[in-house]
């Protein structure tokens, strides 16, 4: 398979990076009134506006060849209709069938996709009802009160992320809680409030054999049979969403207690299954199918809007750009709304486990680069952290800053400070201020030419800083289905551009295996010798300090 820069829109983009290294966006928006409606994509529910990027009417035509000579819609087709782009893995890659809101057969290996997310979306709805209206009983008689799931990466981040989000949303019914870190410290911390009777377990692992989640597990059914003194409760306490059914019931998860999952849904990509069942069991089933429709609404955006029109592909464009062509090593996700603390985790996930990779479809080492490490923190903490970084540092940071129109949770005056806070900061880091205006202003506030002299070089602010900005109108389910759905396909447009395979995760895999081997190590007190100088040597020392 040919290069990617072999095409000529690669080349074409090399040389206009290089052009656009010497402009500043100041100019270009003093040259191009019309630059926010030219480059500013409005859906019902969100607005991108990526004008504050160094780009022009040129290089976003480049990035468009740069998409049809890569076959991004080609590809597109394809992961919809459950061709098997998984290549390395052999799968197809379908989490946009889980969101789907018809009834149109998919037919993968001679079965029924559609039938069985149907099949499932039923029995999860009944399984929520039943817990949310006190129907599921635990081994005292008494109604389920709290939910704690178990699971880490997708299995955790992503409905940790959006039961956050939606906190507003929830009436009550449950409290949800997370364990996802095998540190002891987190579970102890969980459970140490809660009454084992009233507790329900969501164990969420594809394989069941994760380590982290199951030793989690172990603890939590410890605990829940020192109180009950039964082996029993455990069916009345837990179930599991799994593609291993016999390890679950062989853990003593009943099968009428297990949820499917099934390989062509990645884990980052699954909180539209069963994984996301703490979604539904918080909020009710009717908002988690909210939250479905919003993802397919971004998905029937994504199909049939032109690329020029289409959010996901050009939010995956300017990424490319900014990072392959301009030579960013990181983005900044930013979000000012306080229901959204912990997107950027999520989408650090999403982003670098899918798509930092190395090596082409054919194994072939890339000597370009690919994707940016992704970073961040709510807005306003961020400002008084690290955003003199982003202002002042010879590094340029991409930003994408993310917030709403209305608050969900309106109080007089708050929203309307964090919101200019949220303009004001992409203005600056598009603008900067430069030397000359510096002086000016320390002069006209009366200051002496000694200290105009001294202090002016370290308040230039170059700017020049590329930022999108992500308008929702408000946080709410279908909203933030949207969202996450557009930073999905945002990710496998990358991944097309780039020539990466960005539904495995083998650099995963590698630790994972070296850290069980380690374990056993540890439990036997026997260290390997085949362990380089430092690991034997740090091995040793902890064992001798235990």
């Amino acid at each position: 398979m040919s290069s990617r820069q072999a095409l000529a829109s690669w080349k074409k983009l090399q040389q206009l990076a290089q052009d656009k290294k010497s402009q500043h966006m100041n100019t270009l928006f003093a040259e191009d009134s019309e630059r926010f409606n030219k480059f500013s994509i409005e859906l019902p529910n969100m607005l991108l506006d990526y004008s504050k990027n160094l780009i022009d009417s040129e290089t976003i035509t480049a990035l468009l060849d740069l998409a049809e000579e890569t076959q991004v819609c080609d590809w597109r087709t394809k992961m919809f209709a459950g061709e098997k782009i998984n290549k390395t893995e052999d799968r197809a890659v379908l989490h946009t069938a889980l969101r789907r809101q018809n009834d149109e057969p998919l037919i993968i290996d001679g079965e029924n996709v559609t039938d069985h997310v149907q099949k499932q979306l039923a029995e999860m709805e009944v399984f929520v009802d039943k817990v949310r209206q006190g129907h599921w009983l635990g081994y005292s008689g008494k109604r389920i009160t709290d939910i704690v799931n178990i699971g880490v990466g997708g299995s955790n981040l992503g409905p940790q992320m959006v039961t956050e989000a939606l906190k507003q949303y929830s009436d009550g019914s449950v409290n949800v809680h997370y364990v996802s870190n095998v540190d002891g410290a987190q579970i102890v911390e969980v459970l140490r409030p809660l009454e084992p009777g009233k507790v329900l377990f969501i164990v969420s692992s594809k394989t069941f054999t994760t380590t982290e989640t199951m030793t989690n597990a172990r603890t939590a059914i410890k605990w829940l049979t020192s109180a009950s003194f039964d082996e029993n409760s455990v069916a009345k306490h837990f179930v599991a969403v799994t593609a291993n059914k016999e390890n679950a019931m062989s853990f003593g998860i009943k099968e009428d207690n297990i949820f499917d999952m099934w390989d062509w849904v990645g884990g980052r990509f699954s909180l539209w299954s069963a994984i996301g069942l703490a979604i539904a069991l918080d909020l009710g089933f009717d908002k988690f199918k909210e939250l479905l429709s919003g993802a397919h609404d971004m998905d029937q955006h994504f199909i049939n809007a032109p690329l020029k029109d289409n959010f996901p592909a050009i939010l995956a464009l300017i990424s490319v750009w900014n990072t392959t062509f301009l030579g960013s090593q990181s983005q900044a996700i930013l979000p000012y709304d306080q229901t959204l603390h912990m997107l950027t985790a999520y989408l650090q996930q999403a982003e670098m486990e899918s798509n930092g990779k190395s090596v082409t479809w054919d194994g072939d080492e890339i000597d370009y680069a690919t994707v940016p490490s992704i970073w961040g923190e709510l807005g306003i903490n961020g400002q008084h952290a690290f955003y003199q970084y982003l202002h002042q540092s010879n590094n340029v940071v991409p930003a994408d800053f993310i917030g709403s129109v209305k608050s969900v949770t309106p109080v007089k005056g708050h929203h309307e400070t964090l919101m200019a806070n949220f303009f004001a900061q992409t203005q600056a880091l598009m603008s900067g201020v430069n030397e000359e205006q510096v002086r000016a202003d320390l002069k006209a506030k009366g200051r002496d030419q000694h200290y105009i002299d001294k202090v002016a070089p370290h308040k230039v602010h170059k700017g020049n800083r590329p930022t999108n900005t992500i308008l929702l109108k408000c946080i709410n389910p279908r909203n933030l289905g949207s969202l996450i759905a557009a930073y999905e396909h945002k990710i496998f447009v990358q991944g097309i551009i780039l020539q990466i395979c960005s539904f495995d995760q083998w650099g995963v895999e590698l630790g994972k295996g070296l850290a069980a081997e380690i374990q056993e190590e540890l439990e036997k007190n026997a260290i390997s010798d085949q362990h380089d100088c430092s690991t034997a040597s740090l091995l040793a020392f902890y064992q001798a300090a235990k």
